[in-house]
């Protein structure tokens, strides 16, 4: 019997520390090819505003890369790639080239001496070559400074109870007033991605849930909430701000709340603007079948991350969907009958190899489980 050849949609997301989300649809891709060279593979690779977000955005807008010298988020310099998109005068700019936990050696530097200063040099970049909107992806982040630091660097003085600046936000437990720029300048339009959409404070707040991920100890953790706390108590009495308590606020080590208290930004769901600008809705109901994935597939990709977002989606339109992982931790994920979202799910790890050679040879295991999918796919049909 012949096989009708299918439209597929590969839509991942990174396989983080392993693969850019571009480099993962190509080789889901030749591994599919493999199996079913006639299929008509249509690769979409995508970002929920973390890794990556610059990238994707840029391509799906035909954006111009631009390079600016900056410094990383320990102060070391670096040149940063950012994209301009001069049709529309819109800037592109993903914090993780800048001030990226992925930038700097591991345990290295302490995340008191890390901030966001670095960004305020892309911003410079971007308000110089006349943007007026910005496209700024704040996930993957090194930082836990409440944007304090990219605010300094455009302009906003911090002063403690004697009249002094304060220079690191470690010391913001001091802060007593907080003084803009003068003149400020007009600012772009600011649409901020965030990956996440955790508060500033408190227990579930960008200290508690993701400051152990950058190096806070737990000895570190009532100083850290304490100086973001008393940035956002000084920030809602003199500029009148309600920030802290937005969702996505606590993204990016407190990043979503600075850009919008500092800056007027607008927070939403990365994945949201991904799709809108993908039109994601229109390509799925074009597909027969829908390939999607990321480094690891369990539980929490059904609490609003891409991957589980683009299968929710898939589960609307009726159009089934396969997850590709690089650890599959959950096999309840694909029963159907109790409303999970993915028709089949296969991880690099446990169906082909062990994790730590999934992690450190992806270029040769993904390609073996999407042609392991597709061989799935033509039996069960």
């Amino acid at each position: 019997m012949t096989r009708m050849p299918l439209k597929v949609l590969i839509v991942p997301d990174k396989f983080k520390g392993t693969l850019t989300a571009l480099d993962a649809a190509e080789l889901m891709a030749k591994g599919w090819r493999d199996a079913r060279g006639a299929d008509q593979l249509e690769l979409l690779p995508m970002s929920d505003g973390g890794d990556g977000f610059g990238e994707v955005l840029g391509r799906l807008r035909n954006a111009e890369m631009k390079t600016v010298a900056t410094l990383d988020a320990a102060g070391r310099p670096i040149r940063a790639a950012w994209w301009w998109d001069p049709k529309t005068t819109t800037a592109i700019i993903e914090s993780a080239r800048v001030i990226g936990l992925a930038l700097l050696p591991p345990n290295k530097f302490h995340p008191f001496n890390l901030d966001t200063f670095g960004l305020g040099a892309v911003m410079d970049a971007a308000t110089g070559i006349g943007a007026r909107h910005c496209l700024m992806g704040i996930g993957g982040s090194a930082t836990n400074d409440g944007g304090f630091g990219v605010a300094r660097a455009r302009g906003w003085t911090f002063l403690d109870n004697r009249g002094q600046p304060i220079e690191h936000w470690r010391h913001l437990d001091l802060l007593q007033h907080i003084r803009a720029p003068d003149p400020q300048g007009e600012l772009p339009e600011l649409l901020v991605a965030v990956d996440v959409q955790n508060p500033l404070l408190g227990t579930k707040g960008a200290t508690r849930i993701y400051g152990p991920q950058k190096g806070l100890r737990p000895e570190d953790i009532e100083h850290a909430e304490n100086c973001l706390r008393r940035l956002a108590e000084v920030a809602g009495r003199e500029l009148g701000s309600n920030a802290a308590i937005k969702p996505g606020a606590g993204a990016a080590g407190g990043l979503g709340f600075g850009m919008r208290c500092f800056f007027g930004a607008r927070l939403e769901s990365g994945f949201d603007i991904f799709a809108r600008h993908a039109r994601l809705r229109e390509r799925i109901l074009a597909a027969q079948l829908v390939i999607t994935g990321e480094g690891a597939i369990d539980a929490s990709t059904l609490m609003g991350k891409g991957v589980g977002e683009v299968a929710r989606l898939c589960n609307e339109a009726g159009i089934p969907c396969i997850g590709l992982a690089g650890a599959l931790r959950d096999s309840a994920l694909v029963d159907q009958s109790k409303g999970q979202r993915f028709l089949h799910a296969l991880g690099m790890s446990p169906h082909l190899t062990t994790p730590e050679l999934a992690m450190r040879d992806p270029q040769v295991w993904l390609p073996r489980l999407a042609a392991e999918a597709a061989r799935n796919w033509a039996e069960n049909q």
